[in-house]
């Protein structure tokens, strides 16, 4: 008899309770995509901006907490968090932020981030995954591969980073790029390294000097582009004098007075 009337009571449930329960979930998931949700949003973004850019953390933090509570899968407010904890040295909730970013969206910034902060704690292997995994997301970052070639050293792949340094070499030439591969030879003793990376280093400091010389202001031009022709005077004719107008006639006329 009992288990009948909990069955009962079930159903009744299912025909009359849970379709409230699901409207009720919808007017809420509605509600927060509302114009008012938004605007909501957008101004708690420009608090969290705005406090970071002015050096006030609290209110930072404060403003990005707010907006997870409203959009707990928000991943661009986690990864804000992250890099607002990392400035602040707090690594382990950096990296939380950071993980729970990547784990909400795909995102190669999240995954960079993280590996900064396991180079700076010193978990390099941690580190070096992370890079290779937003290299494979994102794979034209010069900046990418430099911090890959960083944890890389850290782990004593010398090749390794020597091979991720020329990759972002190919993807922008600067000599400061140069100068970290001719320090990765030094400290490996590769007397050939040394010499090859030392005159790729001195070739492209000689072009931009050349280029620099050869760089040569653009002459003005004359501001009358089309001058008059000038007629020429018949035989005899003598030249018109020219006549010289006072210089009252340049005077403003005086207001009148009403």
């Amino acid at each position: 008899m009992v288990s009948i009337l909990l069955i009962a009571a079930f159903l009744i449930f299912l025909i009359f309770g849970y379709p409230v329960i699901l409207t009720k979930r919808k007017k809420e998931q509605e509600s927060e995509k509302s114009p008012h949700f938004d605007a909501q949003m957008k101004k708690l973004w420009n608090i969290a901006q705005d406090s970071m850019k002015e050096r006030k953390p609290l209110r930072a933090e404060k403003a990005l907490l707010t907006i997870l509570k409203f959009d707990e899968k928000n991943a661009a407010a986690y990864n804000r968090l992250g890099i607002l904890y990392a400035k602040e040295q707090k690594f382990d909730e950096a990296i939380e932020c950071f993980e729970i970013a990547q784990s909400l969206d795909d995102n190669p910034s999240s995954l960079h981030n993280a590996g900064l902060i396991y180079l700076e704690t010193g978990a390099y292997e941690k580190a070096e995954m992370a890079f290779k995994q937003a290299l494979e997301l994102e794979g034209g970052v010069p900046a990418r591969f430099i911090a890959l070639a960083k944890a890389e050293e850290k782990l004593g792949k010398r090749k390794e980073a020597i091979d991720a340094l020329e990759s972002a070499y190919e993807l922008e030439a600067s000599t400061t790029t140069l100068r970290q591969i001719l320090a990765l030879y030094e400290a490996s003793g590769d007397e050939e390294g040394i010499e090859d990376t030392t005159l790729r280093i001195n070739n492209q400091l000689a072009a931009l000097e050349r280029k620099k010389k050869t760089t040569k202001k653009t002459p003005r031009r004359s501001l009358r582009r089309n001058p008059r022709p000038v007629k020429p005077m018949k035989p005899g004719s003598k030249a018109p004098r020219a006549t010289m107008k006072s210089p009252a006639h340049r005077l403003a006329r005086p207001k009148t007075i009403k």
